[in-house]
């Protein structure tokens, strides 16, 4: 304890955009953004770590922790730029990852074009060698040809290498041999093999996975290090700590190894974020909506526990369908990502229709109004025009705006071609941009089997409160939830996470041949590996176990996942795992089917800290109508009309605050535009509750 028996900590985000940097210290909670160098991302991050260090009054080396998440990985595979990565893989599947599945995103599109492998083909080599499903050898490695391999890729001069053999998830030693062949060849290389960085069946996934950790190691490491070396130079050494994508917490040296577990760390840190304020509000269904300066994310959060998923998909490249993207086969946090932030831009396409995203201003050179060299209108610009931001005051005062800026992009993209003016052309692209989110939204909740009516929406991230309430109005959401420090939501969000890991392995079993022996064995040695990756980073925590098994009837093509008893397995188990099995697939499909068998492809077992119950938030006891300090001129959707708008502090806003829209909510990291039909009720915890004029109730009802 470094600061008045309180822990410091800091949490850091960085983004597309904007770097966030949280301190919490106890009771005390400072923020600050600052914009993202895209150069030396770590520098953003030492910036706003000594901002925030002295609006708290707190020395550096008072620093007991940093958590970090990041979207570099990530950015790193859409964009290609990685390390010089080479491929070693059974001889026969050296096209695997060019040839994908015989899945088409576009079914009657004659011209498709697949999205183009990680790895190109003069980068890949066979070897023979072959494991079979069952695990056993079928052929032995060819290690002559491997040093031949390694003796290649010591003349190309090679930065990384990634090895993926065939049935390698149920047996690794081919690849462990292989890895230590490279490295007897070339010292210091690095190697990524794929039973270890996601040992589950599916070749095209596991393969894709095992290249797209491989290509981003180099990169990850190198940033990694030199975040630690910068935080030392100014005082802070101490822990740094990373939030992975199944939303826990890891070291700095299990990042450097598995750098691909990181891809969506920002948006995980986001999840917990909402669930944290669902569960101190007892909100059963949440719809979390974070809408930063590049993307937004879209998650469902149920029982106050984000939805999570076994894989996903980086950078879709036909119109963000899914199957059109690079397959990640890693745990994660759930959610639908599109290109729609603060600094997403518009443009006119062939049809004459306007359009938003997903290409970025970023942070460089950023919107127009940012008067950085940018000249494209992006969606910052358009509030602006819109009345929704403060071009004296955006982010607290430290980027003013300007607004001749945004009105000559909107006149030149949008207004010259469509024949209207920049306010009109300003209106175009925030109705575009917000049906783009909600329409995302629903396609999310179909898929899932929900319904969004009776969901509570907590929105967060820069941009989300400009957006929320016409958000809601689209989605027919009646509440709406924005929680104190909404603007930097992922970076607080990483100070709630827990320290946890998520180990999976594909093992195939059906249950009419269970063996309560063999699944317990592999039980256990997926906690112990799981335990080994939460115990680095919190040796002494109290630690939580949960066992999920992925299943389908035998003849299925996918499975959906089951959560089982956190206990040894004894024979006659199989009858409550079939019971557990269809009640889960009876939810998701109306029925369950007889005389089938079932099967269970692949197992997780994921360790965390426990950490302490949230305290309830108390409801609101009286309200209070406040009057605005003073008004703007703001565009209403709901009305098809600008409006007086009244402008309202919340920092000076206690619980009981009440305000009548339409409104305006300024704070130093994000404004909330409260719409004609909704109100917004300060709660004591200092959220702001956004409903429904009609509706009398708080937030927990």
């Amino acid at each position: 304890m470094s600061y008045q028996g309180h822990q410091v900590r800091i949490g850091a985000d960085i983004g597309g955009t904007f770097t966030d940097v949280v301190l919490e210290a106890g009771p005390i909670q400072k923020s600050a953004k600052v914009l993202t160098n895209h150069a030396e991302p770590e520098q953003a991050i030492v910036e706003g770590l000594v901002k925030v260090a002295e609006k708290a009054g707190i020395d550096i080396d008072q620093v007991d922790q940093v958590i970090h998440g990041t979207t570099l990985a990530t950015n790193a595979l859409i964009e290609h730029r990685g390390a010089k990565t080479a491929f070693i893989t059974t001889q026969g599947f050296r096209d695997v990852i060019e040839m994908r599945t015989e899945g088409r995103f576009e079914q009657y599109d004659l011209n498709l074009i697949l999205p183009p492998p990680l790895i190109s083909r003069e980068h890949r080599y066979v070897v023979a060698g072959r494991i079979a499903a069952s695990g056993d050898e079928l052929i032995a490695l060819d290690e002559l040809a491997l040093e031949a391999i390694a003796q290649k890729i010591k003349s190309s001069d090679y930065e990384s290498v990634a090895i993926g053999f065939i049935h390698s998830y149920m047996n690794g030693t081919h690849e462990q041999r292989a890895r230590d062949i490279i490295a007897d060849y070339i010292p210091g290389v690095s190697v990524s093999i794929s039973s270890e960085v996601s040992p589950q069946m599916r070749e095209f996934e596991r393969f894709n996975t095992v290249c797209a950790n491989a290509f981003v190691k180099p990169l990850m490491a190198s940033y990694l290090e030199r975040l630690v070396e910068c935080l030392e130079v100014v005082g802070a050494d101490c822990p740094v700590f990373m939030i992975h994508s199944g939303g826990g917490l890891i070291s700095i040296e299990s990042a450097i190894e598995f750098p691909v577990r990181l891809l969506e760390s920002g948006p995980a840190g986001g999840a917990i974020y909402a669930a944290d304020f669902a569960a101190r509000h007892g909100l059963d269904r949440v719809l979390s909506f974070d809408m930063g300066g590049t993307t937004a994310k879209i998650c469902l959060i149920e029982q106050h526990t984000p939805k999570t998923a076994r894989s996903f998909e980086v950078a879709r490249t036909y119109r963000f369908k899914k199957g059109s993207g690079m397959p990640i086969s890693i745990p994660v946090i759930e959610m639908v990502e599109i290109g729609a932030g603060g600094g997403s831009i518009g443009w006119v396409d062939a049809l004459h229709q306007i359009r938003v995203g997903p290409e970025s201003a970023g942070s460089e050179p950023g919107p127009a109004c940012y008067d950085r060299g940018g000249e494209n209108p992006a969606v910052t610009d358009a509030d602006l025009l819109l009345g929704r931001l403060d071009a004296d005051n955006f982010a607290g005062g430290d980027i003013p705006l300007v607004t001749g800026r945004s009105v000559k992009a909107l006149e030149c993209d949008i207004g010259s071609k469509l024949d209207m003016d920049s306010e009109t052309a300003a209106i175009g692209i925030c109705e575009v941009v917000d049906e783009n989110m909600a329409n995302a939204a629903r396609v999310h909740a179909v898929e899932s089997g929900k319904e969004l009516g009776d969901y509570t929406m907590i929105a967060f991230g820069g941009a989300a409160p400009l957006h929320a309430s016409r958000l809601c109005e689209k989605l027919n959401i009646d509440r709406l939830l924005i929680p104190p420090g909404a603007g930097v939501g992922s970076a607080i969000g990483f100070l709630r996470a827990p320290f946890g890991f998520e180990a999976v392995r594909g093992a195939y079993l059906k249950l009419s041949q269970f063996d309560p022996g063999w699944t317990n064995k592999l039980i256990q040695e997926l906690s112990s590996e799981a335990e080994k990756f939460t115990r680095a980073g919190a040796p002494d925590a109290r630690l939580k176990r949960e066992i999920k098994a992925y299943m389908r009837y035998q003849g299925q093509g996918w499975e959906i996942v089951v959560v089982l008893p956190n206990r040894d397995f004894v024979a006659g188990d199989e009858a409550e795992i079939r019971r557990l099995f269809e009640v889960e697939y009876i939810r998701l499909f109306g029925r369950s089917l007889e005389g089938l068998d079932i099967e269970i492809m692949n197992w997780s077992v994921q360790s965390s800290s426990i950490l302490p119950a949230v305290e309830p938030v108390a409801p609101v006891s009286s309200e209070t109508l406040l009057s605005p300090t003073s008004k703007r001129r703001i565009f209403d959707a709901r009305e098809q009309a600008f409006v007086e708008a009244g402008i309202y502090d919340r920092e000076s806003m206690a619980a009981g605050s009440k305000v009548a829209g339409p409104a305006i909510i300024v704070e130093n990291e994000t404004t909330t535009i409260v719409n004609s039909a909704f109100e917004a009720i300060m709660q004591s915890d200092l959220c702001l509750l956004v409903q429904r004029k009609s509706r009398k109730t708080n937030a927990a009802d």
